[in-house]
Formats: structure tokens, sequence, C-alpha cells
């Protein structure tokens, strides 16, 4: 029994477990026996196999040794000391005690003073029910679609069937689009026809404007609603019927104010279960930019089917297929359009799936998705949840930057601590949401990209950092601005010239689509700023040049790494925890006393043992057949 429990738990954490994007060629079809183990075997099918150098295991070495010394010592340091200020002991204590909650672990409270956890724990059980309602909704819609139609059950995988997979893909997509209005009105409420209206103009952009105009009227109409909606606040019906009805007079005015005012404070009132519909609209606006600009591509290949010229079985596309073969043209209707922008599973937070391969898993379920994974995925999600629960309710890093401190009162070791656990609980709000939602798509036949694939605490690389933290955002990016940009390289200065704006270009839509906010965009520009020193250092020091000494390079880029990490902590402090001046007071904290310094130099030891290890799990991962890039 003990050995299946391990063996389950074992399986929980693989990769292939996360995302089987991670395990299998993307330019390969995914089967079972493809899994983890042949990713060598998929790269030589394709052609493009790259020979990958894999090192013996370190881990049983001396060197190893040390460095677990070393982990067993630090980690727990690590806790400790957010901790010891996080206690009813510490001075500060009563600061912050009003941000704290009651908790469930005996003795403690919890802090869940962040808004975007506190919805999300306070809302856990509905989304739980949603999780299971929603896939036997769809199982009833089935059936009654089929007594309808006098057709039999439609399999999950019809195999050579293009006509079942026609009827298969109707049918999905018409629960789609009925359960997208009524999920939209019960979050909404009467700002769901904001939402339609919303879409519908972009609809229009799409199918009617001359072709050369699209791209370039889809982008400034999706940016301009990210904008118009942050400065308008929703457009509250109050604020439109103002408009119309001027000031109140004496005519037309019940209890002092014009009726049409009236009626639109009732109808602000009727807002749904998430009245302020704009906070989160900004993941729609990708998926409407991804619908248009499909379209638009799909427009170059009307002259015949790509996966008949290709020879391909529609049943069974690769993950890259499936996003870059466009859908059929009359796939591009409004009902199909309405039910992928307002998908309920991934409407709120994405992951985010482009609409080319929302349309191929509509017509057929991906190989990808199978129960026993689901369930693996489903635990670790479990996992997460604890995990986060029992820091919350340890560290109370939240609650102290809420109490406005006294940042010069704390130690550089629980200034530079504190922020780092701040990092961590940011990472954890941001994974659980996506986490959930994933994993309601996958109960619902869908499968989107994992968007985060690192642990924060995993990452000793700018640009891989970015390849790994919001993964489905970084492909969007990709796809359809860094790409159509032209790319990057550095073979030449006018190259460099040109990359470095493409890199500014790209961060400066990412930090206005998360927030128009200063301190956004001077964390994007920051990224960009700390992509410069890495690509320097890999021209200035190639690893062929070092193949004669492996252990040399190893240290050298261990070296590189504890810099990008410093700088990766500080851009991420900037625009999504204390902001540039709480950023300026930890600096000044450390760099202010000797006992800062000395800190400093210690943390930086600590963080190249913990490079050191991050650099053997991914050699690991190699001597598995697994190479990612981040």
């Amino acid at each position: 029994m003990a050995p299946g429990i391990l063996s389950f738990f074992r399986g929980v954490y693989d990769l292939d477990t996360l995302d089987t994007r991670l395990t299998t060629s993307s330019t390969i079809p995914y089967t079972p026996q493809s899994a983890p183990a042949s990713t060598s075997k998929e790269k030589k099918e394709d052609g493009r196999r790259q020979e990958i150098q894999m090192s013996p295991s370190k881990w049983g070495t001396p060197e190893f040794y040390l460095y677990y010394l070393v982990f067993i010592l630090a980690v727990p340091y690590m806790f400790w000391v957010p901790y010891t200020v996080s206690r009813p002991s510490d001075p500060r204590y009563h600061k912050y005690e009003q941000h704290l909650s009651d908790g469930w672990i005996p003795g403690r409270k919890i802090d869940v003073s962040d808004a975007q956890y506190h919805l999300l724990r306070e809302n856990f059980s509905a989304m739980a029910g949603l999780l299971l309602v929603h896939p036997l909704l769809r199982k009833g819609w089935n059936h009654f679609w089929n007594m309808a139609r006098g057709s039999p059950t439609i399999p999950d995988r019809p195999v050579g069937s293009p006509e079942v997979a026609e009827e298969r893909m109707r049918q999905r997509v018409a629960f789609d689009f009925v359960f997208a209005l009524v999920f939209l009105f019960a979050l909404h409420g009467f700002s769901a026809a904001k939402v339609l209206l919303i879409l519908g103009i972009n609809y229009k952009i799409a199918t009617q404007l001359p072709r050369r105009l699209i791209p370039a009227t889809t982008w400034i109409f999706n940016i301009g609603i990210l904008l118009a909606n942050e400065i308008f606040g929703g457009y509250k019906f109050r604020s439109i019927a103002v408009f119309f009805a001027g000031e109140p007079d004496v005519r037309n005015v019940v209890d002092g104010l014009p009726v049409l005012v009236q009626v639109g404070e009732w109808l602000d009132r009727h807002g749904g279960l998430m009245s302020r519909w704009e906070v989160l609209f900004n993941i729609t606006v990708l998926r409407l930019i991804s619908f248009n600009m499909d379209y638009y591509w799909s427009l170059d290949q009307r002259g015949g089917s790509p996966v008949e010229k290709k020879q391909l079985d529609p049943a069974n596309l690769s993950e890259r297929d499936r996003v870059s073969i466009p859908a059929a043209p009359q796939d591009f209707s409004f009902r199909n359009y309405v039910g992928y922008a307002i998908y309920a599973p991934l409407y709120l937070t994405g992951p985010i799936l482009t609409f080319n391969d929302y349309m191929a898993q509509q017509r057929y379920r991906a190989a990808t998705i199978e129960t026993p994974r689901t369930l693996r995925y489903g635990v670790r999600f479990l996992l997460v949840v604890l995990s986060m629960e029992l820091v919350l309710h340890f560290d109370y890093v939240g609650a102290i930057s809420k109490a406005d401190p006294d940042w010069s009162s704390y130690t550089p070791a629980q200034l530079s601590l504190l922020s780092f656990m701040n990092l961590h609980i940011i990472w954890l709000k941001l994974l659980l949401p996506w986490r959930f939602f994933r994993l309601w798509a996958l109960v619902d036949g869908i499968d989107p990209p994992e968007n985060m694939v690192r642990c924060v605490s995993n990452n000793f690389s700018t640009l891989s950092f970015w390849r790994s933290w919001h993964r489905s955002y970084n492909r969007f990016l990709l796809r359809y601005i860094y790409i159509p940009m032209g790319g990057a390289n550095f073979r030449s200065a006018r190259d460099a010239v040109k990359s470095v704006a493409t890199y500014l270009m790209v961060f400066t839509f990412v930090a206005l689509w998360h927030d128009i906010q200063m301190r956004l965009l001077i964390w994007g520009w920051l990224v960009v700023l700390f992509f410069l020193p890495e690509i320097a250092a890999r021209n200035a020091f190639p690893k062929r040049k070092w193949e004669a000494r492996p252990t040399a390079y190893r240290m050298l880029c261990c070296v590189g790494a504890v810099g990008n990490i410093l700088m990766m902590i500080a851009a991420n402090l900037v625009g999504f925890a204390v902001g540039a001046d709480g950023l300026k007071s930890i600096l000044v904290g450390i760099f202010r006393e000797y006992s800062g310094l000395v800190f400093l130099v210690t943390a930086c030891a600590a963080l190249f043992v913990g490079v050191q290890v991050m650099f053997e799990i991914r050699e690991a991962e190699k001597r598995r057949g697994v190479n990612l890039k981040f």
C-alpha cells in the first residue's frame, strides 16, 4: 500500500502531470507512449533533434553534500525570520493585527489581507460547485441534443469520421454559447450587455473591415478598450444616464433625480456577482485579439485545407498544428466567437487558448486529457492550496505591508526575507486561480497550456523566467506580437537595437495590459533592462569555448545567475509588491549598516547554492529525456 501511495505522489509532481506540452514535442501528435521518456525519439522524428550533452548525476557528490548542509540551515532560516516578526510577542504586532482574521490552525490567525486571495478563498466552495455542476450540465445537454436530432451518442474521440466530429463541435459550441450567456449575466448582471457590445464591435472589425485594416484596427480598438475601461470605471449606467439626461431640474424628477438617472442607478445595483466586470476583462481582450488575428491569417489559406495538404490526422493533431492551422471558414461565426470568448472555465483568469486551438479541441477531444492525469493534477492543486494556507498562518507579510510600517525598525535580514516571502505569496495567489480554472477546463474536455511551470524559487535566468511565468500569456505574446515584429537577435549592433525595441514594445503592452500605473511601466522597462546583462554574458562567454572546463563554466554561470535573481527580485518588488519607494527602503536598510552587508553576502552565497541545485534539476530532466528552455 505504502509503495503505491508513494508512486502516486511521485506522479503528482511529474512534469507530465503538470502539462504534457513539457514532455512531448509540440510538433508531434501526443500518444500515451510518447510521454516523458521518448522525447528524444520525438525530436528525431521531427527532424530537428539537437544534441543534448548530459553530464553525470551530481546528487551524490561531495560538492552536493555541502549544498545539502546549506539547504538544511538556510531554508528553515528563510521561514523562521518572517515568522519571528509575525508572532504576537513582536512589539509591532499590534500595528497590523487588525488586518488578520481567525485561522483554522490552533493559536494562529491568518493573513488574508490580499484582496485577490481573499476573494478566491471566500468563493472557493462556489467555484468547486461550478467545477462539478458544469460538466454534469454538459452531459445533460448532450443527451437532449442527441435525442432531439435522433442521433446516437457522439463519442469523445471519433476516428476517421469528419461528420461525427462536426456534430460534436456543433453540440459542444452550442452548449458553450448558451452557458456563456447565462454565466455572463450571473457574473455581471446588466453589465453583461456592455461585454457583449464590446464583443460585437470587435467581431465586426474582423469580419467586415477591409482585410488590410484588420490588424491595426484590432490592436487599436482593444488597447483603447483597456484604457477606456480604466478611465471610465466600467461605464456605470448612472454615468451614462447623467450624460444623456443632464443635471437634475424641476421637470421629470422623482425624488430629486431624473427618472433616467434612477433607472441607471437601479441597473448598477443589479451588477451580478461581480459588478466590476472591467477588473478581469483584460484576459478577454486577449481572446478578442486572438480571434481577429486568427481570422485575418486564415484569409491567406482559403484555397484548401492545410490538414489535407499535409496529410495529417485531424483527430490527433500536434499542439503546434492545432494552434497554427486555421479553423474552417464557417467556424468564424458569431456563436463560436462568443462561446470561445466567454468560455466559462477560462473566462475569468485563463489560461489563454487561441481560437484555432479551441475549435480543434471542440471537434476532437485532446489525447492528452486522461482521467488519471487529471486526478493527479487535482491533487497537486489541493496541495498548493494547503501550502498557501500554511504560509499565511505563519508569515503575516501582507498584513505588515498594509499597516504602513516603519521599515527602518526591521533588520536587513527581516526586510529581505519579508520581501522574498512576499514574492512567494504573489506567486501562490496567481498560481491558485490559474490551476483551478485549468483543472475545470480539463474536466470539461479542453486542454489549455499550464501557466506556471517552475516554482518562483526555481528560476535563475531572466529570459527563461518569462518563458515559464504565465506561460500561456507568453505564448500569446510570441504568436501575436513578438514574432510578427521580427523576433530578436543580437548578431549586430543594428539588430540589437531593433531587438531591444521589440522587447520594449512587448513589455510596454504587458505593463499596460496589467494596469495603467507608472510603477508597472517602470517594472516592464526594468525587465527589459535586466535582459541585457544576461544576453551580453551569453555572447561574451559562449558555452562552446568552455567545453574543456565544464566545472569552471558552471561556476561562472552560477555567479551570473545570482545577479539575475537579485535583479528579478528587484523588478518584481517594484511592480507587484512594495513599489519603487519600498525597494529603496529595503536597499537603504541593507547598506545602512555593516550587518546588512554581511547578510547580503550570506544571502548571495545561499543563492549560489540554490542555483547549483537548479542547474542539476535541469540536468536530471535531460537525463530523463526532457529538455526545457526554462
